[in-house]
């Protein structure tokens, strides 16, 4: 079934059409693969006629025309292209507007495409031949996920240059969620696939996401519904003594300890927010402006557990009184407010009746925090149209270590702790 999204606002796009992007209904629960598919890369079994049918268009796309199709994976929409075919990668960073000096993560489905199609190697060995013992606990644990892992590049390596952004090293995972597997399987094809919005935008988690930034600068997206994890995976170096995580996201940093062996209990975290104008970029979301509304965004960092509650509160009210008087205007704002733990749904109203306030829950563990972000973000902004935005955040542990660094992002530096 073929559908269309009616709320497409301010986004620009209505008078530089270049495809009537279509929206292609998936079912993932009909998608089925065996136990080991993710290995030997044997093909999926798919009982429903039209998600098979869809799928097969979108592969061919990718396969056949170097096109770009979005899709649902288990963290956010990516936007795919051959990560093998210039002209497709060119295409990824023409839709999204992206710096072409970003890298780009390539999704495959198995261990087996990884050799057979990224190294070209038919021969039959050791699967895992191509992938440095550093990596093996959690490849077995942890693929399929959202896991990336930095891999060398070699003479026989087929990636075009332009994914990997110049560099001698690539980035790779093996998608959860079915949707995703299946389309790489059935097109075989690496796909390099960033997220499906225009740079500097939140992320989309759901179909509508995708058409609100993309509606006429790319032909297909797959509606799979809402991706679960709600931020991007964890991309992680294991070519460097200690290895390091470059991104925190669907893993948390805890988990990679726990799993992966004796030399990631030494794992250091790229604490950087951003890098230097000349400086090679290893993994997406380090170099340029990211996941940022339209709003101006404000987000609260808990960083003192012992504080009374109370305390924070005061330090919260007042910092909201002074952003909500340096953004006054001769109209009446819109303001939204993202709670999670302790903001009382109330807290605007308590400040001031000179607004209209819009709140918005993102859950009260950080799994849910995680999982709602982007699309919460993006619903202020695109839906309720805010002019200021408040979140409150989350403990840099577990889940929110990716939720904070995501959110300090889309504040673009304003941040204040409590």
């Amino acid at each position: 079934m073929q559908r269309s999204f009616s709320f497409l606002r301010r986004s620009g796009f209505h008078s530089a059409m270049s495809y009537n992007t279509k929206v292609l209904r998936v079912d993932p629960s009909a998608i089925h693969f065996s136990a080991t598919a993710h290995i030997d890369g044997s093909l999926p079994r798919i009982s429903d006629p039209e998600t098979e049918k869809h799928l097969l268009e979108a592969a061919r796309l990718i396969r056949d025309d170097g096109e770009t199709v979005a899709f649902p994976t288990e963290t956010v929409y990516g936007l795919g292209g051959s990560s093998l075919n210039d002209a497709s990668v060119r295409n990824i960073y023409k839709a999204k507007n992206r710096p072409s000096d970003n890298p780009l993560i390539s999704h495959v489905s198995s261990i087996a495409q990884l050799n057979r199609r990224i190294y070209q190697q038919d021969r039959e060995g050791d699967v895992l031949r191509n992938i440095p013992v550093v990596y093996h606990e959690l490849v077995r644990q942890l693929w399929p996920g959202p896991l990336t892992i930095l891999l060398p590049i070699n003479e026989e390596t087929a990636l075009s240059v332009l994914t990997t952004a110049g560099q001698p090293t690539f980035a790779v995972r093996i998608p959860a969620d079915p949707v995703a597997r299946a389309l790489i399987a059935l097109s075989d094809t690496p796909i390099a696939a960033p997220s499906a919005n225009v740079s500097t935008r939140p992320s989309p988690t759901a179909a509508e996401h995708v058409y609100h930034d993309l509606k006429g600068k790319i032909p297909l997206i797959l509606d799979g519904g809402s991706c679960r994890v709600g931020v991007e995976s964890t991309v992680i170096d294991g070519l460097v003594n200690p290895p390091m995580l470059l991104r925190p996201g669907g893993f948390t940093y805890e988990e990679i300890i726990e799993l992966g062996g004796e030399q990631w209990s030494h794992c250091k975290v790229e604490n950087r927010m951003t890098v230097g104008s000349g400086e090679k970029v290893r993994t997406p979301g380090m170099k340029y402006k990211h996941y940022s509304p339209r709003a101006s965004t404000v987000a609260f960092a808990p960083i003192n557990d012992d504080l009374p509650t109370s305390e924070r509160m005061k330090i919260v009210t007042s910092e909201i009184m002074k952003y909500m008087t340096s953004h006054g205007t001769d109209k009446r704002q819109k303001v939204g407010l993202l709670t999670s733990i302790m903001f009382p749904n109330n807290l605007l109203e308590s400040i001031t009746d000179e607004v209209d306030v819009v709140v918005y829950s993102l859950g009260s563990s950080g799994k849910e925090v995680q999982s709602n972000l982007f699309a919460m973000l993006r619903r202020l902004d695109e839906e309720d149209e805010v002019d200021l935005i408040f979140v409150e955040g989350i403990s840099d542990r577990n889940e929110g270590l990716a939720v904070m660094n995501r959110l300090r992002k889309a504040a673009g530096g304003n941040v204040v702790s409590f």
